[in-house]
C-alpha cells in the first residue's frame, strides 16, 4: 500500500544546509515529525554537534534548526514500503526538493544514511544541481556506530559549513 509524507519541510528563506531522510518511519509518521522514533539518535547527534540542549518537543526541534540556519526533508513523497524498513521501499514518488532549494539560501545537502543518499541521487541530483554529503544513518538499525562515532562524523561535514 503506498504511504504518503505528510511532514511539511522545516525551513525558511535563510536556510543554507538541508539534510535529507529517506522516508518517515512508523513512529515519525505518528509523531508527525523527522526523527520521532524514541532510539534514532538525530536529535542527540544535531544537538551535540551545534552545542544545543537536545530538544524535547516539535517546537523545539523546530527552532533549533533554523536558528541554525538547517533545514529538514525527506527525498521521498511516496513510497510503498514495509513498516519503517528502507530496504522495502518500492513505487518512489520523490519530493519537491529543487522547488525547496529556491525558496532558500541552501548551498549545502547531507544526507541522513545510505538509502536517502541513494534516492536523492537517483530522483533529485540533477534538478536539484548540489551534490549531497552522505553522513552516517542516525537510525537504531546503524547499531555499529555509537553516538560518539556519529557525533564526530556529523560535526566533521556540519561545523565547517556552519562557519562558512
Amino acid at each position: 500500500m503506498t504511504q504518503y509524507h505528510n511532514i511539511p519541510p522545516v525551513y525558511d528563506k535563510n536556510s543554507k544546509i538541508l539534510i535529507l531522510g529517506s522516508f518517515p518511519s512508523v513512529k515519525s509518521r505518528e509523531a508527525q515529525f523527522f526523527y520521532g522514533h524514541p532510539q534514532n539518535r538525530f536529535w542527540k547527534v544535531l544537538s551535540a554537534v551545534l552545542g544545543c540542549e537536545c530538544p524535547v518537543t516539535t517546537e523545539e526541534k523546530k527552532a533549533m534548526l533554523l536558528s541554525h540556519n538547517i533545514a529538514v526533508w525527506d527525498v521521498i513523497g511516496s513510497c510503498e514500503i514495509t513498516g519503517s524498513s528502507d530496504a522495502s521501499i518500492r513505487a518512489v514518488v520523490p519530493n519537491d526538493i529543487a522547488g525547496l532549494v529556491a525558496k532558500t539560501s541552501i548551498t549545502h545537502i547531507f544526507t541522513n544514511g545510505a538509502t536517502s543518499s541513494n534516492m536523492y541521487k537517483r530522483y533529485c541530483c540533477n534538478r536539484v544541481g548540489i551534490e549531497a554529503v552522505r553522513l552516517p544513518s542516525t537510525s537504531p538499525a546503524n547499531a555499529s556506530y555509537s553516538l560518539e562515532r556519529l557525533t564526530a562524523e556529523w560535526s566533521g561535514q556540519l561545523l565547517s559549513v556552519l562557519s562558512e
